[in-house]
């Protein structure tokens, strides 16, 4: 793969059906995969349907489904005849849906069985045909029936270009409204075609997806980067818990994979930490740093046991990885890799592969891009990221005056993000621009650091940092399920010892988080928060209903 090649989605795929025909592509975990040669067929059937539905190039076409092979066919189809792609994520709300739906002018929607129910009550002008992903079955308007044909194919032939908008995706938005990212076919393109510099993928490989296709770090890296290689993708399809992910992995014995860190943050927590608490001969050999590597890297030959046992690459994305976890994964001499990146850049702006990481970096900027940092502080040198690149955004869909807000005068897109380079030019996330608390002194906080602290904390399932009042305020939720487990030897009702087992959990945060931060960081006040934070549906927390 040369970058003489046309960086569009109908150009890049022919060239793996030329190299990659009769290999397997994508499928069902437990399934044959379909080989590219059957994808294309497949594609091309769909856009024949497309055609006597009258999409036309630059209409849209939403996606709203489950990861599965026909999900692929959608996306190839959509684009391959220059209409525009819009994937929807799966925990989007139907009114979120509809307000999607409605300006981003879809002219009709491929969704999934089990998702179908969710546009019951929608009613746009502009939304013509719903059209089922399992078997492209068509509602339409009355009077008009389509069937879709496996054997059909294309009437007309489609220039598609490389500035042409490829995708319009609606972030989910942490601090409120979703907006709709342009990308075009350069823009992923670019971005899957420089991946394979970060990391060397081939026929051989086999991807486990278990993030959702419609959000851009699963869609370029997981999708579109294997696509180029000849790489197998196979599909868990539902939610990764315990019970579908174990067997999958042991199935499909993964090469590649992608995750957000909650995942990963989760098995240290609830499997392999309580390893090491339970006995006290261990306990006391984990505090001493020579035998915590020893048991860590004990415990990794088990973790790559339990991934398969051939992973390669397990990429974390989406947020900030936990430091204790990082630590852990290093010294476990686990496989991972962190990057960095937003949905407006396609998504990557830096990585690096598993044999070239360093603690809570991101890597250098991947090959191609330019980062900087704007206006840094004198001493820390850090500053906002800004970007330039054949992967950053178009702009924002209907809002010139967004897009502008974003951009400078000389082209550089501003992320939102906050970061500092070292002295091999590895990026180093501090936390976001909006979210920073600014001390009483002129100090930057980053709350995202004061969390990471409280995260490790014993019963802890999430916390929020925020400044009310002139003061650091720390809202924490606790696993009140797991302390109650605690008292069920107890015949009599437990909720007073629970709630008084989280009040003496308070006090004792408090201590813990002030000795692990520095002096400007420390938390004045810790309050309970009874309930999970609502979250976007990529599991962030919605930090503006809180601040």
């Amino acid at each position: 793969m040369t970058d003489s090649l046309v960086y569009t989605f109908p150009a890049l795929f022919s060239e793996s059906v030329k190299n990659f025909g009769d290999r397997g592509f994508i499928a069902m975990v437990g399934e044959k995969p379909r080989s590219y040669n059957e994808t294309r067929s497949q594609v091309m059937a769909l856009i024949a349907l497309f055609e006597r539905m009258e999409i036309q190039p630059g209409d849209r076409v939403a996606i709203l489904g489950t990861n599965m092979p026909n999900w692929v066919v959608s996306f190839l189809a959509t684009t391959f005849m220059g209409a525009v792609v819009v994937p929807l994520l799966p925990d989007f709300l139907p009114k979120e849906l509809e307000n999607i739906l409605e300006h981003s002018g879809a002219k009709a929607i491929v969704a999934s069985d089990n998702l179908w129910q969710k546009l019951n009550d929608i009613a746009t002008d502009n939304l013509l045909y719903r059209i089922g992903m399992e078997d492209f079955s068509v509602e339409g308007p009355l009077g008009k029936k389509f069937t879709f044909d496996p054997l059909a194919t294309p009437v007309k032939e489609y220039q598609v270009k490389e500035d042409d908008l490829a995708g319009i995706i609606y972030t989910s938005g942490t601090m409120g409204t979703p907006k709709g990212v342009m990308l075009t076919h350069r823009n992923i393109s670019f971005t899957a075609v420089k991946s394979r510099l970060i990391q060397p993928i081939d026929e051989t490989d086999r991807f486990l997806s278990i993030l959702p296709l419609s959000h851009t770090y699963e869609n370029t890296i997981g999708f579109i980067l294997p696509m180029l290689s000849g790489a197998s993708i196979y599909f868990l399809g539902k939610t990764p818990t315990p019970a579908l992910l174990l067997p999958a992995l042991l199935e499909v014995k993964p090469t590649l994979m992608l995750s957000v860190p909650l995942i990963m943050e989760k098995i240290f927590r609830n499997k392999i930490l309580p390893a090491f608490q339970e006995k006290w001969a261990i306990r006391m050999l984990y505090r001493i740093p020579v035998m915590r590597k020893t048991l860590h890297r004990i415990a990794g030959k088990k973790l790559m046991e339990t991934f398969g046992g051939e992973i390669k690459f397990f990429g974390i994305g989406g947020a900030k990885l936990d430091k204790t976890v990082e630590q852990f994964l290093i010294e476990a001499r686990f496989p991972y890799a962190i990057g960095y990146g937003l949905t407006e850049t396609a998504p990557l702006l830096a990585g690096a592969n598993p044999q070239k990481t360093k603690h809570q970096s991101t890597g250098p900027a991947m090959d191609g891009v330019m980062l900087k940092i704007n206006n840094p502080d004198p001493v820390t040198g850090e500053g906002e990221i800004w970007a330039k690149g054949p992967n950053v955004m178009v702009g924002y869909f209907k809002e010139p005056v967004l897009t502008k807000t974003v951009f400078s005068e000389d082209g550089w897109f501003k992320t939102g993000d906050l970061g500092v380079f070292d002295k091999d030019n590895f990026l180093y996330i501090k936390g976001r621009l909006k979210n920073m608390i600014l001390g009483a002194n002129g100090e930057n906080i980053y709350p995202e650091e004061i969390e990471s602290v409280i995260n490790n904390f014993r019963f802890v399932v999430e916390s929020l940092v925020v400044q009310k009042k002139g003061k650091l305020v720390a809202m924490v939720h606790f696993n009140q399920e797991e302390i109650a487990l605690r008292y069920l030897h107890m015949k009599e009702d437990v909720s007073a010892y629970v709630e008084n087992m989280i009040e003496e959990l308070i006090i004792e945060l408090q201590d813990y988080v002030n000795s692990r931060v520095n002096k400007f960081s420390r938390v004045q006040v810790v309050i309970l928060q009874p309930v999970p934070f609502s979250k976007t549906p990529t599991q962030k927390i919605k930090r503006f209903l809180y601040t």
